[in-house]
C-alpha cells in the first residue's frame, strides 16, 4: 500500500510453478521493495534465484547461482515490521467486470495522461468510456462489447467442421468409385484365357497400387491445405480475442480514478495479454492480470465526486 492509502498491490505466485517449494507453516515476511530492488540488480540473466527465510527470522536470504559459471552469490536482507491488520481486501461483488486487452489498456492510459491527471471510466450496455478532461482539452476513448464477434466466431467453426466433414466423406467416396471402376470381371474359359487374365490381374494390381499411391498423395495435400487453412484462422481468432472486450454488467458504473496510478499498473501489461476491471459504485477499482505463474491484483480508490453547489 502506498503512503496515501489510496493503492494497493497484491501479488501471488503458485506453490507449483517453483522448482522447489517448501513452506512448513505461514510465514510473514515485511520487505522493503526499495532494498530488494537494489539486490536483485546484483543477479545475472540467467541466475537461479533461492529464498530463504527460518521461523521468527529477522532477515531474508537470496541466493544467486549459476551452474554454468560456478559462480554462487548469497545475500541478506534485513525485514521490516509490517502491521498486517491495515492490509485486509474484502471480498467484493462488482456491478461491472470489463475485460480487455492490456496493451489497449495501457495506450488508453498513456494517450489521455497527456491530457490531464483524471479519468471517469463509465461502464454500461453500450461499453467502457475512459473520458479526461484537461487545461489544453478533453479526450475520451469508447470501447465496445465484441459478443457478436465471438458468437460469429463460433458458427464459423461449426461450418468449417461441416466442410471439412463434406470433403472427407467426398474423398472417401471418390476412393470407392475408383477402386469399384478397377475391380476386373475376369472369367477362364480355357488355358489361353487363363494365363491372359493373370496377365490382365498383374497389369490392374500394378494400376491399382498406382491408383492408391496416387490417393494418398491426394490425401497428404489436402491435409496440408487444410492445416494451413485451420492454422490462419486460428491466427485470426487470437487477433480477434486479444483485441476484443467482454463487459458482464449488472448495472451502470460511473468511477474517476487518477492516471498516474493507473499508468503504473498498466506496467504489468507485458505480463498478460488481457486486463480484467472490476468495478463498483463508491468501491476501490480492481486491476487484474492473470499470468501462468500467478496474478497481480491492484487496487485504486476512486476520487470524490464533486456535489455542485
Amino acid at each position: 500500500m502506498d503512503n496515501s492509502h489510496v493503492a494497493l498491490v497484491t501479488v501471488e505466485l503458485k506453490a507449483n510453478e517453483f522448482e522447489h517449494y517448501r513452506c512448513d507453516r505461514n510465514i510473514p515476511l515485511g520487505i522493503s521493495l526499495a532494498s530488494l530492488t537494489k539486490i536483485l540488480k546484483c543477479a545475472k540473466d540467467t541466475d537461479e534465484l533461492t529464498l530463504k527465510a527460518n521461523d521468527d527470522a529477522d532477515t531474508l536470504g537470496l541466493v544467486f547461482q549459476n551452474g554454468k559459471s560456478d559462480r554462487l552469490g548469497e545475500y541478506e536482507m534485513k525485514l521490516m515490521d509490517i502491521d498486517q491488520e491495515h492490509l485486509g481486501i474484502p471480498d467484493t461483488s462488482y456491478d461491472a467486470t470489463v475485460t480487455l486487452s492490456s496493451a489497449e489498456f495501457a495506450r488508453i492510459c498513456r494517450d489521455l495522461s497527456a491530457l490531464g491527471e483524471s479519468v471517469r471510466i463509465d461502464a454500461n450496455k453500450d461499453g467502457v468510456r475512459f473520458t479526461c478532461e484537461g487545461e489544453i482539452g478533453n479526450g475520451s476513448v469508447l470501447l465496445k462489447p465484441s459478443g457478436s464477434g465471438v458468437r460469429s466466431g463460433k458458427v464459423k467453426k461449426e461450418k468449417e467442421g461441416g466442410r471439412k466433414k463434406n470433403k472427407v466423406v467426398g474423398s472417401d467416396d471418390e476412393e470407392e468409385e475408383e477402386e469399384d471402376d478397377v475391380k476386373p470381371k475376369v472369367e477362364d474359359s480355357d488355358e489361353e484365357a487363363g494365363s491372359d487374365a493373370e496377365q490382365g490381374e498383374d497389369e490392374e494390381e500394378e494400376e491399382e497400387e498406382e491408383d492408391a499411391a496416387a490417393s494418398k498423395k491426394r490425401k497428404a495435400a489436402a491435409s496440408k491445405a487444410s492445416e494451413k487453412k485451420t492454422a490462419k484462422k486460428a491466427k485470426v481468432t487470437e487477433g480477434e480475442e486479444e483485441n476484443g472486450v467482454s463487459i458482464v454488467l449488472q448495472q451502470a458504473v460511473s468511477l474517476t480514478f487518477s492516471l498516474k496510478y493507473l499508468q503504473n499498473f498498466a506496467k504489468s501489461a507485458p505480463l498478460s495479454s488481457h486486463v480484467v476491471l472490476n468495478m463498483s459504485n463508491e468501491v476501490p477499482l480492481l486491476v487484474a492480470f492473470e499470468f501462468e505463474q500467478g496474478h497481480i491484483n491492484f487496487y485504486l480508490a476512486p476520487k470524490a465526486s464533486r456535489v455542485s453547489g
